[in-house]
């Protein structure tokens, strides 16, 4: 089984900064693409930021310039780099990742989701 495991949530105020990370685990062969969604209640899932195993990124508009996507390879994590956090950045974010299994197979997990809170 594969377990993402995220970290590095809370309550920050506007203008300030937070770094999640997400850690991948389990029967692992290879990670393809990790990337970062974020969710509000009674609201999809949307994306925020993608990243390839080879280190190519893609954002959502609104997300441009504020935050960074990046990944450890040999440990398997995504960080997701927030600034100028706004309150309509507040969310439960969620990772993703496509996973090679070590029995080959090709499966995408998400994690358990992380509160983000920006108030005052």
């Amino acid at each position: 089984q594969v377990q993402l495991v995220e970290s590095g949530g809370g309550l920050v105020q506007p203008g300030g900064s937070l770094r999640l990370s997400c850690a991948a685990s389990g029967s692992i062969f290879a990670v393809n693409d990790m990337g970062w969604y974020r969710q509000t209640p009674g609201e999809q899932r949307d994306l925020v930021a993608t990243i390839t195993s080879s280190g190519r990124t893609n954002y959502a508009d609104s997300e441009k310039g504020r935050f960074t996507i990046s990944r450890d390879n040999a440990k398997n994590t995504v960080y997701l780099q927030m600034n100028s956090l706004k309150p309509e950045d507040t969310a439960v974010y969620y990772c993703n990742a496509r996973v090679i299994r070590r029995d080959f197979r090709e499966r995408t997990y998400w994690g358990q989701g992380t509160q983000v809170t920006v108030s005052s």
